[in-house]
């Protein structure tokens, strides 16, 4: 859909570019454009167009990449107001080194695919960078299992913090899809106690917290999971070890030099 609106946006600014340019190329003696009927300005378009079809992809390339830079420069600002919020929430689980130089902040739902194959990705980084502070932001937007799981973790985070990162792999590691009754029995699994945990599960500011992270993940234009915030940067998608790796160093260098 979103390449089908850019074709006919690039198509019609492709039009106007071509009628511009022939008005300007035709001889004195010609039409000039307001004189030709609409029939006639529709041909022209269309016999252009077809004789030059790679300038729509042109324009298109030209839209996308004003449109990634647009972005680029939103997310610097979005991070920039919304600091706090991104590395630093009370509500957030933080595995890694607590204390580390870069931070990676990490949107994921336990009913994520993409999420479940991201794991490893964390644990890779965590192993190559001592430094590395890696926050996991909850952000269930899967449907209600999801959400139901996201409520069991935020309340076993607040019970055992110490057991969080232990709990987050066996839960989004685990077969079949996350819900209330599996992520309460890894809970128990881990020596969660069942009757403060389920009291803890009807804590308020959990649901506070998801809104929160809904919003915050608006002004960024997060829509899907995994998402990561690294530095200054908004990084969509599970794009590998190797890319996110680049983005820490990039995020260090920046903090080395405090240049970014």
């Amino acid at each position: 859909m979103r390449k089908a609106i850019l074709l006919g946006t690039t198509g019609i600014a492709a039009a106007f570019a071509m009628l511009a340019f022939g008005y300007l190329a035709q001889p004195a003696h010609a039409q000039t454009a307001e004189q030709l009927d609409r029939k006639q300005v529709e041909t022209i378009v269309r016999e252009y167009l077809l004789d030059n079809p790679e300038l729509l992809l042109e324009m298109q390339n030209a839209l996308e990449a004003r449109q990634k830079e647009e972005q680029r420069v939103a997310s610097i600002e979005a991070i920039k107001q919304n600091k706090d919020a991104i590395f630093n929430s009370p509500f957030d689980g933080i595995v890694g080194n607590p204390n580390g130089k870069v931070t990676i902040v990490e949107f994921y739902d336990y009913n994520c695919g993409y999420c479940k194959r991201a794991r490893a990705d964390m644990h890779a980084l965590m192993q190559e960078n001592p430094d590395l502070r890696f926050v996991l932001k909850e952000f269930p937007i899967l449907g209600p299992d999801s959400q139901k799981a996201h409520v069991v973790s935020m309340a076993f985070l607040k019970l055992m913090p110490e057991k969080y990162l232990e709990y987050h792999d066996k839960l989004l590691g685990g077969e079949g899809r996350a819900g209330e009754e599996s992520a309460i029995k890894v809970a128990l699994e881990l020596g969660a106690d069942e009757a403060k945990l389920r009291e803890a599960m009807k804590d308020p500011a959990i649901i506070e917290a998801f809104n929160q992270t809904y919003d915050l993940a608006n002004k960024l234009q997060i829509s899907g999971t995994p998402s990561y915030v690294v530095g200054n940067e908004v990084v969509f998608g599970a794009l590998g070890k190797d890319v996110l790796a680049e983005k820490v160093a990039t995020a260090r260098t920046c903090q080395d030099s405090a240049t970014c």
